[in-house]
C-alpha cells in the first residue's frame, strides 16, 4: 500500500497484487462490512462510515477524479491510465465477500474516503489493505476512522493481520497505522516499506483510539455547551410557555453571547428583538434550541442547517416515546441533522445548562438555574434531572454543567463522558440511565473517565421482571442487573440505588480529597447517633478502630461539648494518622452553639487538607411560629466545603462509596494476558463446523475440540449407546468410572437420576446405563463415560452472550449446591490478567481454596488460567450464547472441568467497544 501525504488524511494506498484487482468475488450480505454508522472526524464534523457497492461506481470514480497527481501517484506508485482508474473503481465496489471488503466515508452525500481489504482464501489470517481519502479532506482523520472500521470488520470475521505497502517517505501513514495497533515495518526494494497491522489492538493503541475520540467528542460538542451565540425558535410572547421561558432564562442567567427570539409574529419576545425564522437572524447561530409542536420540527431543524447551526437542543416531546410514527418522525430529524454536521439533545428533553462564567448558559426549563460547582449531571429524564439538580442545590452540591438526555436520538452518556474527561469545570460526573446505546463503548470511556474523576450512576430497569431466561445456571444468574453491577464495578463507576445516595456520594465525591483506607474515626457530642454511625460504618465495609490516639473510638464528647473541646480531640485524631476519615456528628440544643461547633470542625479541616472529613447535624434548625419544626438545610462547612448530612447512616453510606472509589483507583488496571496453547483459528473452525450442523445446544463431541483449542482442560470421555458400549469405554479409560445422561437439554441431571457416580465394575455400569435409559424414557440414550475424577473444591464456571453487554465470564461455588448458595461474580470481556483472581476472592466460599479450616489449599493458580482462558474464548468466539462448566474440580494440583454444556447462536453486527462512532 501505497499514501499520499498522509496523515493528514490523503491517506491513499495501492493494492499491489494484480489478481485482487481484477477478480470478482462473490458474497452476500452476511459478509457485508458494516451496517452504515455515524463517527466524528478530528474536527468534530459527523461522517458516515458504511459498505460500498455497485450503486457507488459514480462516487467513487469522481473521488479519484477529484484527486490530485501527487496523490494518484502514491496510490498506484505510477501516474495512473484511465484502465487503472476503472479497474480501482470496479474492485472496490464490487460485492462483499469472505475475501473482500470495502467501507467508504461519506460527508453531505458526497463520497470523501475509501478503505479496502483484500485476502487469499476465505480462511487466510491475512488481508491485504488500502486506503484513500479525498485531497479537500485531509488532515480531518477521516483515513484513521476508516482504517479503524476496517479492521474491526476484519477481526470479526477472521483476519488477524493486515499488511500492505507505503513509500517509505510517508511518516505520516506509517505512524498512522502504528496508531491504530501494534504494528511492523520491513523495508523493501525502490524506497517501499511493508507495512503489518494487528487487527486486535493493544492498550497503547485503545488509549490512543479514545483520545481521538475524546477530541473529536469535545470540538463536536462545544457549540452544545459552550455556543458562542443561542436562537429560541418557538419564543412565544406569553409568560409561562416552554419557549418564553427558555428564553427568559437564557437573559436573566446571563448568557455572555447573542440571545436570538424565533417567532413569526413578533418583533419583541421578553424585551428581546425577535426575528420571523433562523434564515433571517443578524448573525450566525451556533445552537438552536426547539420548542415548537412535533410537526413542525423537522423544518426548523431544516432551517438551523441552513443558517449553519452546529447544535440543536429539540425540547418538544411527541417521538419515540409515542410509538411507531413518532419512532419515524424522530430517525428524519436525525437524518437532517446528520446530513447538516448538528448534534442533537433531545427530542422530549429538559434543555441544557453551563454555569462556566465564560458562558452562563440556561438553555433549559427547569425551575432554577443551579449554583457553580464541579459535578456535570446527565439525566435520560427531564423528571429526574429537575429532581437532581433540586436536591444538589439545596444541599450545597455546585454543578458545572447539565444535560438533560431525552429520547437520546444522537447526543448520549458516552459522548459527554467523553466531552468532560478534559472539562477542567468538570470534578465529578452523575448519570441518571435507562437504557445503553453501546454498554461496550460505555465501559471504556466510564473507566478512563473514572481514573481521574468520580462517575456516580442510578440505573433504573433492574428488576427481575427482566431476567433473562437461561436453560444453563451461568444465564439464568445472568439478570441484566447484573450485567449492569459487573459494568460498573469494572469501569469504577460508583453505582448508587437512589437519588438521595446519588447526590449524597457526590458532595463528598466531588469536593473532598480520596480516602486512603477504610478506617473511619466516629467523633460527637450524641453518643446513640454515634453507635449507629459505627454500625452503619461496618456495613458499608469500613473499620472503626477501637482506640484512635490512646481515646474510644466512637468518642462521646458529651452533649454539652464545647467548640474548643471538639476542636482539640478532633485535632488529636486528625493528626494521629491512624484513620483514613472523620466522621463528626453535632447535635443541636438549647444549651449549646451549633454553628461555632461546625466552624471549630472547619477549621481543624483546614489545617488537615488530605483528610476526608464529613459531618452530620442532628437538628439545628430555626424555629418559629410559622414553623414550629426546624427547617434544616444541609449546606457545606468551611472552605473545603465539607459535606453536610441529616442523619449519620447518609453520610456513612457515602463516606463507603468514597472509600471503595479510592480502593478501585489504586488498583492497577491489569493487561491482556499472555495465554499459551490458545489456537483462536482451530477455535473459530470448530465453532463454524458446529453451527454447520445446527445452532443450539451442542454435543459433548462439538463441545470438546472448542475448549480445548483454548487449553481448556475436559476430562476425556466416551460417548456410549449401549450398556455394551459402556463396559467397553469403562474398561478402556478404567475404573471407577461416572456415567450420566449426555442428551445437552438436560440442565440438573442428578435431580432425575441421570448421573451415577464411582461405578466400580461391568455390572455396575451395565445397571447404571439401564438406569438412565429409563429416566429419559429412551431404549438406548446417548450416555457419558468418563473416569472418576476428584478434587477439594467444587467450583462452577461458564460464559454468557449479551447481544448489547458483550461476553459475561461466571465463576462461583459449584456441584449440586450452585443455585442454593448462589456464590456467584461475574466480569465482561474482555478480561484482563487481575481480574481471574480479583474473581475468586470476592467469593464468600473464598476460604474454601486457600485452605479454610485445616483443608489443603487448591491451586488457584489454575482456577484463574481457566477463567483467562474462558474469557478469551467469550471474546474471540462471541456465538457462544451460554457455557456452562459445573463442576469444575480443583484441587492442590490442578483444575479439570467434568461436565459441559454449551450452546452456540450466531451473532450480528454488535457494538464494537474499539470503535470510534455516534449512536
Amino acid at each position: 500500500m501505497a499514501v499520499s501525504a498522509a496523515y493528514r488524511g490523503g491517506d491513499a494506498g495501492r493494492m499491489t497484487n494484480p489478481r485482487s484487482a481484477t477478480t470478482p468475488t462473490a458474497g452476500d450480505d452476511r459478509d457485508s462490512p458494516t451496517d452504515r454508522v455515524d463517527a466524528l472526524t478530528a474536527d468534530g464534523a459527523i461522517v458516515e462510515i458504511r459498505p460500498l457497492s455497485g450503486a457507488d461506481v459514480s462516487g467513487v470514480a469522481d473521488l479519484f477524479r477529484r484527486a490530485s497527481a501527487g496523490s494518484l501517484r502514491l496510490r498506484f506508485f505510477t501516474a495512473p491510465g484511465r484502465p487503472a482508474v476503472g479497474a480501482e473503481v470496479a474492485r472496490l465496489t464490487r460485492p462483499a465477500g469472505p475475501e473482500h471488503a470495502t467501507i467508504a466515508a461519506e460527508l453531505a452525500g458526497e463520497v470523501v474516503g475509501v478503505a479496502s481489504y483484500e485476502r487469499h482464501g476465505a480462511d487466510d489470517p491475512k488481508a491485504e489493505f488500502a486506503v484513500f481519502v479525498d485531497d479537500a479532506q485531509q488532515g480531518r482523520g477521516i483515513g484513521t476512522l476508516l482504517l479503524e472500521h476496517l479492521a474491526a470488520h476484519a477481526r470479526r470475521h477472521g483476519v488477524t493481520q493486515l499488511y500492505g505497502e507505503v513509500l517509505a517517505g510517508n511518516a505520516r501513514m506509517l505512524r498512522m497505522a502504528g496508531d491504530l495497533a501494534a504494528s511492523a515495518a520491513s523495508r523493501l526494494p525502490d524506497g517501499v516499506v511493508e507495512v503489518t497491522v494487528a487487527t486486535t489492538a493493544d492498550e497503547t493503541a485503545l488509549a490512543g483510539v479514545d483520545a481521538r475520540d475524546r477530541a473529536a467528542e469535545r470540538a463536536s460538542l462545544r457549540p452544545l455547551l459552550a455556543p458562542r451565540s443561542v436562537a429560541v425558535v418557538g419564543a412565544g410572547r406569553r409568560p409561562g410557555g416552554v419557549g418564553h421561558e427558555v428564553l427568559k432564562g437564557l437573559v436573566e442567567y446571563g448568557f455572555t453571547g447573542p440571545v436570538y427570539p424565533v417567532n413569526p409574529h413578533a418583533t419583541v419576545v421578553a424585551g428581546v428583538p425577535a426575528y420571523p425564522s433562523l434564515t433571517q437572524l443578524p448573525g450566525p447561530v451556533e445552537l438552536v434550541v426547539v420548542a415548537v409542536p412535533a410537526d413542525q420540527v423537522a423544518g426548523v431543524l431544516a432551517d438551523a442547517a441552513t443558517a449553519g447551526a452546529r447544535a440543536a437542543v429539540i425540547l418538544t416531546a411527541g417521538f419515540s416515546e409515542t410509538g411507531a410514527a413518532g419512532r419515524s418522525g424522530q430517525a428524519e430529524l436525525v437524518r437532517i441533522a446528520r446530513a447538516a454536521g448538528i448534534r442533537l439533545v433531545g427530542p422530549n428533553c429538559l434543555g441544557v445548562v453551563n454555569t462556566d462564567p465564560q458562558v452562563r448558559l440556561d438553555a433549559s426549563f427547569a425551575p432554577d438555574p443551579p449554583r457553580r460547582g464541579g459535578l456535570a449531571v446527565a439525566s435520560q429524564s427531564g423528571a429526574v434531572g429537575i429532581a437532581v439538580l433540586e436536591h444538589a442545590s439545596r444541599a450545597g452540591c455546585g454543578i458545572s454543567s447539565f444535560v438533560s438526555l431525552g429520547n437520546k436520538a444522537d447526543v448520549s452518556g458516552n459522548d459527554l463522558i467523553a466531552y468532560w474527561y478534559d472539562d477542567p469545570a468538570t470534578t465529578a460526573v452523575a448519570l441518571y440511565l435507562e437504557s445503553f446505546g453501546n454498554p461496550r463503548r460505555f465501559a471504556r470511556v466510564a473507566r478512563a473517565l473514572a481514573r481521574r474523576k468520580p462517575v456516580l450512576a442510578v440505573f433504573s430497569g433492574r428488576s427481575a421482571a427482566g431476567q433473562r431466561a437461561g436453560a444453563s445456571h451461568t444465564a439464568a444468574a445472568a439478570t441484566p442487573g447484573v450485567a449492569v453491577d459487573t459494568l460498573f464495578a469494572q469501569a469504577g463507576v460508583v453505582r448508587a440505588d437512589n437519588l438521595g445516595e446519588l447526590i449524597d456520594a457526590a458532595r463528598i465525591l466531588t469536593d473532598q480529597p480520596l480516602p486512603a483506607g477504610i478506617r473511619l474515626a466516629v467523633i460527637g457530642n450524641a453518643g446513640g447517633a454515634n453507635v449507629l454511625a459505627a454500625d452503619a460504618a461496618e456495613a458499608e465495609g469500613l473499620t472503626v478502630p477501637a482506640q484512635v490516639a490512646g481515646v474510644d473510638n466512637p468518642f462521646d464528647l458529651g452533649a454539652g461539648a464545647t467548640p474548643e473541646a471538639l476542636s482539640g480531640e478532633l485535632t488529636v485524631i486528625a493528626e494521629s494518622g491512624q484513620v483514613d476519615g472523620v466522621l463528626a456528628i453535632v447535635a443541636a440544643t438549647r444549651t449549646n452553639d451549633p454553628p461555632a461547633l461546625r466552624a471549630a470542625i472547619a477549621a481543624v479541616a483546614d489545617e488537615h487538607p488530605q483528610l476526608p472529613i464529613a459531618v452530620v447535624v442532628l437538628g439545628g434548625g430555626e424555629v418559629t411560629a410559622v414553623s414550629p419544626r426546624p427547617a434544616h438545610h444541609p449546606q457545606p462547612v468551611g472552605a473545603r466545603r465539607l459535606p453536610v448530612y441529616d442523619l449519620p447512616e447518609r453520610a456513612v453510606r457515602a463516606i463507603g462509596h468514597a472509600a471503595r472509589y479510592a480502593a478501585w483507583r489504586r488498583e492497577p488496571l491489569g493487561s491482556r494476558p499472555e495465554l499459551a496453547g490458545v489456537d483462536t483459528a482451530a477455535g473459530r473452525a470448530a465453532v463454524r463446523s458446529a453451527l454447520a450442523s445446527g445452532q443450539g445446544w451442542q454435543t459433548y463431541e462439538r463441545i470438546a475440540p472448542i475448549l480445548s483449542a483454548y487449553g481448556i482442560p475436559l476430562l476425556g470421555s466416551r460417548t456410549v449407546r449401549s450398556a455394551v458400549e459402556a463396559m467397553a469405554a469403562a474398561d478402556e479409560l478404567g475404573y471407577p468410572v461416572v456415567l450420566k445422561a449426555a442428551d445437552p437439554q438436560l440442565v440438573h441431571k442428578s435431580d432425575i437420576g441421570a448421573v451415577y457416580l464411582g461405578l466400580g465394575g461391568p455390572e455396575a455400569v451395565d445397571a447404571a446405563y439401564r438406569a438412565i435409559a429409563a429416566v429419559v424414557g429412551q431404549p438406548t440414550p446417548a450416555v457419558l463415560v468418563q473416569p472418576m475424577a476428584s478434587g477439594t473444591v467444587e467450583l462452577v464456571a461458564g460464559i454468557v452472550h449479551d447481544p448489547l453487554f458483550g461476553s459475561l465470564v461466571m465463576a462461583g461455588l459449584g456441584g449440586v449446591h450452585t443455585d442454593l448458595l448462589g456464590d456467584r461474580t461475574f466480569r465482561l470481556v474482555p478480561m484482563t490478567d487481575l481480574d481471574a483472581g480479583r474473581m475468586w476472592r470476592s467469593l464468600r466460599g473464598a476460604p474454601l481454596l486457600t485452605g479454610y479450616r485445616g483443608a489443603p489449599q487448591v491451586d488457584t493458580g489454575a482456577v484463574e488460567d481457566l477463567l483467562l482462558r474462558l474469557g478469551r474464548l467469550a471474546e474471540e468466539q462471541p456465538e457462544i450464547a451460554e457455557l456452562d462448566l459445573n463442576p469444575v474440580l480443583v484441587g492442590p494440583d490442578a483444575a479439570v472441568v467434568v461436565d459441559a454444556k454449551l450452546r452456540l447462536a450466531p451473532t450480528g453486527e454488535e457494538p464494537d467497544p474499539h470503535l470510534r462512532r455516534l449512536r
